[in-house]
């Protein structure tokens, strides 16, 4: 029998979170209503979620900081921010602190819907160990495709988000080949770009930052003018 998706809402405000836990329900999901970082902590040390809607603008301790923990917590964990249209600067932010999508509040339901089940698509996939594969050097890190995590010289780990492993593994299936923004947006989130979308950059500048020697000048993962992004396999 297979068992439905976990999610958690993380929502202070009480109409709100309930509307969300009542609507992912009636989709046959599991879904826990929080109000807090304290709370969403106990809820996930009881049973790890495949999924958290979380809301950035919360009383106390934000959403940000929270993002930060369930990357450390459970990075095979899905994440996605909810925050208001305007503030751009709180999506950037939530992207460049590890979440794997964002939407923007008002929202449609069917909107949602669709995130949600992409992020748990994604999610999914790299939980069960569907990608199986070589050791592949990137940089001054080498990428485990089986574990699905990043290994230095001296052997240390390091857990990657769904989205950021099934970034890189798009760039191993694909070196010495440029890729556009677009494309990568669309088959690593399964949404459209949307004008000045920086989803990707981010993505790519966090990445960066794990493998490059240099991530100023970066030599893994190069940017293409004009087009987007190309890995660059050691010594090619």
């Amino acid at each position: 029998m297979m068992v439905s998706p976990r999610i958690i809402v993380v929502e202070d405000e009480v109409a709100q979170r309930q509307l969300l836990v009542q609507y992912l329900s009636r989709q046959g999901m599991r879904v826990t209503g929080v109000a807090d970082g304290q709370a969403l902590r106990r809820e996930i040390q009881r049973d790890t979620p495949s999924l958290v809607l979380l809301d950035v603008g919360l009383p106390g301790e934000d959403g940000f900081s929270l993002i930060r923990y369930l990357r450390e917590a459970c990075p095979a964990t899905g994440v996605i921010m909810v925050s208001v249209a305007s503030d751009t600067i709180d999506r950037v932010a939530g992207l460049e602190a590890g979440a794997d999508d964002y939407i923007a509040k008002p929202f449609e339901p069917r909107e949602l819907l669709a995130r949600v089940k992409s992020v748990l698509r994604r999610a999914a996939s790299v939980a069960s160990g569907e990608f199986f594969g070589p050791r592949v050097i990137m940089g001054r890190r080498v990428l485990d495709l089986e574990r699905r995590l990043l290994l230095d010289g001296e052997g240390m780990e390091e857990r990657l988000a769904p989205g950021e492993f099934n970034l890189l593994k798009l760039f191993v299936e694909n070196p010495n080949r440029p890729l556009a923004r677009d494309w990568l947006l669309e088959v690593t989130s399964h949404r459209e770009a949307e004008a000045f979308d920086r989803a990707i950059d981010l993505r790519i500048t966090r990445l960066r930052r794990k493998i490059e020697r240099d991530p100023t000048h970066p030599e893994a993962i190069r940017t293409v003018r004009g087009v987007g992004y190309m890995f660059v396999p050691k010594g090619a």
